[in-house]
């Protein structure tokens, strides 16, 4: 039976914001508790589980064996398991990287090369580096996080602005990486190379990016130079995050460039002494394991999704969109809309792009827009959502580590502010895509 158009359809996001935006509201400012983050005490899968048990009850016109399919249809999908291997990987590598002294190492080498007036535009371009290499924001800012703390007290440096910074050079990172989840995500669900997505994405970051830099130069030359101290390293553990992030560059396939950083990252931590085979071992399984509930939610959000696509309610969307946004710039618009709008809701913009995606996928067949340039507004979009909403993971650490809450950052969060106006530039006078 074919499905009803029909916002009913939509029904199960409804009731996953509800739920999972409600609660932490309902625990960040009615009833905090100590030493608690709000907006983690309602785990996402718990919600996503919520809403597919809404799923399965609506449109009574099929079995429930048949809804089961439906989700298994959506959840089978090869982009979906070859993200999930991906996912895998980054995780090993991410985690032996780590625990090597590899991405410590990198962000001491690089900081060790930048002038004391330069410090805080200095921690902006490292955590793009970093960031772009890692492949992870929220692992850019754990590993840089005590380093910023340490040049923003002794050079007496406002704490915001340097996190500020910092926050901004890891979305940069994240949304142009090979490896990021999030590009992995953008990419596979739509269709396109990941170096076809990184042009699209580069044009748009870059800008914004340096218009960022002129800021940070600004507040510089306008400020007092700080005291930067002495940062101990071997270059030879930095050798990894630039081989990938070379490797990756030029287009080598995704697996065989996180393979070859899991080998070169072990190699040279056995071989440094910085780490033992026993520890290798432990810090691949934590690295995985960190991987686990992205990878949970991705297999639960496109089940979701497929329910909620053949009851009609992505149909709907579209038929919202064909009759408020018109033309191409109105589909990509629409595409900027949904992919913002869902990562603030879930607070992770790898969950936004995964669920999005579908929509987003329809929208570009209406409009006759490019593979490369939806999987890049997805990406940008839901990196600038991520980058500013106070309770997301990233602010969420950085004021965490700072000791300062994440409203205080907001105001110097230039590169994701300034991300959104390029990426609505770019809409409205590019070219046709």
């Amino acid at each position: 039976m074919k499905p009803k158009k029909g916002l009913a359809a939509l029904l199960p996001i409804l009731v996953f914001l509800i739920i999972y935006i409600g609660v932490g509201v309902y625990y960040e400012y009615i009833r905090p508790q100590e030493g608690v983050q709000g907006f983690y005490v309602m785990s996402v899968v718990v919600a996503f589980m919520a809403a597919i048990a809404v799923a399965l009850f609506q449109n009574r016109s099929i079995s429930f064996d048949e809804k089961l399919r439906i989700c298994a249809s959506g959840m089978g999908d090869d982009n979906i398991l070859t993200m999930i291997f991906i996912f895998l990987l980054a995780g090993a590598f991410s985690g032996v990287a780590s625990a090597s002294g590899c991405a410590e190492d990198t962000a001491n080498m690089l900081l060790s090369f930048v002038p004391g007036r330069l410090t805080v535009l200095g921690i902006f371009l490292i955590a793009c580096i970093i960031s772009m290499a890692m492949g992870t924001s929220c692992g850019t800012i754990t590993v840089m996080g005590s380093l910023a703390l340490s040049i923003s007290q002794s050079a007496g440096l406002s704490l915001p602005l340097c996190f500020g910074a910092l926050v901004g050079g890891s979305m940069f990172g994240d949304n142009l990486s090979f490896i990021s989840d999030t590009t992995i995500a953008a990419t596979k669900t739509q269709g396109c190379q990941m170096r076809d997505k990184f042009r699209e994405n580069f044009f748009i970051a870059l800008p914004a990016a340096l218009i960022t830099c002129v800021i940070l130069l600004i507040i510089a030359w306008t400020g007092k130079a700080a005291a930067v101290g002495e940062y101990s390293f071997h270059i030879f553990r930095a050798l990894p995050y630039f081989v990938i992030l070379i490797a990756a560059l030029i287009g080598i396939n995704v697996f065989i460039v996180l393979g070859f950083g899991l080998v070169l990252c072990t190699a040279i931590g056995i071989f440094s002494g910085s780490i033992d085979i026993h520890n290798i071992f432990i810090s691949m399984g934590s690295g995985v394991s960190g991987m686990y509930e992205t990878i949970v939610v991705t297999i639960l959000a496109t089940a979701l999704s497929a329910l909620i696509k053949y009851n009609g309610g992505f149909e709907a969307i579209i038929t919202f969109i064909k009759k408020h946004f018109h033309g191409s710039k109105g589909g990509q618009l629409g595409i900027i809309l949904i992919s913002m709008l869902m990562d603030i809701s879930t607070a992770n913009n790898t969950v936004a792009i995964v669920v999005t995606a579908p929509i987003a996928t329809d929208i570009r067949k209406e409009y006759e827009i490019t593979p490369q340039r939806t999987a890049s507004l997805m990406d940008i979009s839901t990196c600038i959502a991520q980058g500013i909403i106070p309770y997301g993971a990233q602010l969420l650490i950085a004021a965490g580590i700072a000791g300062i809450s994440s409203i205080q950052i907001m105001p110097y969060l230039f590169y994701p502010y300034l991300l959104f106006i390029c990426v609505l530039v770019a809409t409205f006078i590019g070219k046709k895509h």
